[in-house]
């Protein structure tokens, strides 16, 4: 029961312990009931002593203070300046009497071999009672006190059963001290442990638990050294006791010696040797690394021997027919998204390289022409090889053409000046990215509404399956950002780089995660990816990634129309570092759980104030209440309609 000033309209509460006090303030009695919680300030605050003008009482069951008033604490006021109470007393201490006197009364249980021992009596002295009743509840031990006449009299063992810890999933409580311990003195694990650590003449104490159980067989199992010493323990506060004097023992002491002497000879040995080894490692490598490029061109070599006559047939195919003639032959014959694999490498061993037009961690992008027209070339650095297989892979499938995906070409690993090269070829456009372009151009509102529908459509065809014989698995994009979305002539937009993208096919239920360990843009993650409760088995919780990621994306477009146009800025821009880390993320979003800034000028504009809407519920933190990609699409030609519309009215 929760009764006071700090009561909500409800009258129940939540925590650890109930409790009721009075205090008196010139002849007023002021009555308070309500809960306590963390076990640390509920153990203080029941272990304070009464006073002949403040009193507290605390129980630990569902509304014990229901019945409690101002009434029945009065008698702990009386007795407190008055002198002594009596207690219920049973236990093995206790007279012929069943009573005794003190200034408090306890209960406690105790478990040994199964069985509950219970034990009732009186403490005397003020300072001996605080200390016994502060005593931390363990899985064998709990004490409970109270502070007026037979207030232990319908205690037993049952009623302080509730108080015993009990190891959750296998868990128990161990006493927690050092750096990484938060603000409660107690923590859940496998182990217990204590450390001490020496640096110098300074010992570091360390106590707190230990989380999985091959963590823990590891951790335990660290051999003492000079420095440091660690002793492990398997059950509630076990850990409680130990300190840096008992663990002391535990170093290791080295006696001095004396110093060896070496001859100069065998000190030469000793410091050229490890260098002339690792001289020798170093050159068998080349040699070996050698070996394996050469191999890796002769047999690009002999494909294209083997080819020579195919690709010649190829071309004479190809002829003059445009890159559009050719993908529309080839989405016809059902070979994918691009071109069929032979009049790939064709195509690829014809483009010429114009200009460099970007750079990255994953590698170069070219302008390049093929027949006069021009192409984007894709040149993917070595250690990003599972990146250009997973985008080949994943362009390759059937039915994934479509106006807002990046059309695809070809893909092919090509030797060029005596190094393998690994090429995506696509469309070129050239407005570039759609970040690079908003830092250039603001944008009728019109226009924007166009990019964010547009890249909307496009994340509504990754996210649906086509059902058929040669049908197209769902596909969640996992990197979706205004760095991955370029901007065409028309200024509509398509979503491209499907390095990281999953696939999943309800035939089968199979969920295709790929074989590339890389994750998205630390900026652009989801709350669920930075604090890692993502249910990775789920394609569903992927798409909703993508809506998170697509949220942010709509906010910066947003910020660049001209009805109230604002500088350029990425999400987050006044919150982290402009390369922020995992640890910078996870602190805005998810503890804090901020969001872009969004300027009240915005809701002036019934457009802007629209769009505001549509990215709150791209962005909530329970994943599974964020829109889809086809509500979103909705939501956004509904808008455009309705701006169509007032313009028509004016």
């Amino acid at each position: 029961m929760c009764e006071g000033s700090s009561c909500g309209p409800g009258q129940l509460c939540d925590g650890e312990r109930c409790f009721s006090s009075v205090t008196v303030n010139r002849d007023t009695r002021i009555f308070t009931r309500g809960c306590l919680t963390g076990l640390e300030k509920s153990r203080r605050t029941c272990s304070t002593s009464p006073s002949d003008s403040y009193v507290i009482e605390c129980c630990s069951h569902h509304m014990c203070n229901s019945n409690a008033t101002a009434d029945t604490l009065q008698p702990l006021l009386l007795t407190a300046s008055n002198g002594r109470i009596k207690c219920m007393c049973e236990g093995s201490l206790c007279g012929p009497g069943k009573l005794c006197e003190g200034e408090r009364c306890f209960s406690s249980v105790t478990v040994s071999r199964d069985t509950d021992i219970l034990s009732r009596g009186c403490l005397t002295g003020l300072e001996k009672s605080r200390r016994i009743c502060s005593t931390l509840p363990s899985d064998s031990y709990a004490i409970e006190c109270c502070s007026h006449h037979l207030c232990n009299s319908n205690i037993t063992a049952d009623t302080l059963q509730p108080l015993l810890l009990t190891a959750a999933d296998g868990h128990i409580k161990c006493i927690c001290e050092g750096s990484s311990c938060g603000l409660g003195q107690l923590c859940d694990g496998e182990r217990c442990f204590s450390s001490v650590t020496v640096n110098g003449d300074a010992r570091v104490f360390t106590r707190g638990c230990l989380k999985g159980l091959e963590k823990s067989r590891m951790t335990c199992s660290t051999p003492p050294s000079v420095n440091y010493a660690i002793e492990c323990c398997s059950h509630h506060m076990c850990n409680s006791n130990a300190t840096a004097d008992t663990l002391q023992p535990l170093l290791l002491t080295v006696p001095e010696r004396e110093p060896v002497r070496h001859k100069a000879e065998a000190l030469v040995v000793f410091v050229i040797g490890p260098f002339v080894v690792l001289a020798l490692f170093s050159l068998l490598a080349v040699l070996v690394c050698r070996r394996l490029h050469q191999g890796r061109l002769e047999r690009l070599h002999e494909l294209d021997a083997e080819q020579g006559t195919i690709d010649g047939l190829i071309a004479s195919n190809v002829g003059d027919n445009t890159l559009a003639e050719l993908l529309d032959h080839s989405c016809t014959s059902g070979s994918g998204s691009g071109l069929p694999f032979l009049v790939q490498r064709t195509v690829a061993r014809q483009i010429s390289l114009v200009e460099c037009v970007g750079k990255g961690r994953y590698g170069e992008v070219w302008r390049g022409q093929w027949q006069g027209e021009n192409v984007a070339v894709k040149i993917f650095s070595s250690r990003d090889e599972k990146s250009w297989f997973r985008e080949t892979e994943i362009y390759n499938t059937v039915l994934l053409r479509h106006e807002n995906i990046l059309g695809f070409i070809a893909s092919d690993m090509t030797s060029r000046n005596s190094s393998t090269q690994l090429w995506l070829i696509t469309h070129y456009h050239e407005n570039g990215s759609l970040y690079d372009y908003l830092q250039r151009v603001a944008v009728e509102t019109v226009d924007g509404l166009h990019m964010a529908a547009s890249v909307a459509s496009g994340l509504v065809h990754l996210h649906t399956e086509i059902f058929g014989t040669e049908g197209k698995p769902a596909i969640a994009h996992r990197d979706l950002k205004s760095k991955n979305i370029l901007v065409k002539k028309d200024l509509r937009c398509c979503i491209a780089d499907l390095g990281l993208a999953v696939t999943h096919s309800q035939s089968d239920n199979q969920l295709d995660v790929g074989n590339n360990p890389k994750v998205g843009t630390k900026r652009y993650m989801a709350p669920e990816v930075l604090d890692e409760s993502i249910q990775t088995d789920c394609f569903d919780a992927y798409k909703r990634v993508d809506i998170w990621a697509f949220g942010l994306v709509l906010w910066e477009i947003a910020r660049r129309t001209f009805r109230i146009v604002e500088e350029y800025k990425p999400p987050f821009y006044d919150l982290v570092p402009n390369d922020p880390s995992f640890d910078d993320m996870r602190k805005v979003v998810c503890m804090e759980q901020q969001r872009p800034f969004i300027p009240n000028r915005w809701f002036s504009d019934p457009t802007l104030s629209a769009l505001v809407k549509l990215m709150r519920e791209c962005w909530y933190q329970n994943p599974s209440a964020r829109l889809t990609a086809l509500r979103i699409k909705k939501t956004l030609d509904k808008i455009y309609s309705s701006l169509e519309k007032g313009k028509a009215d004016c």
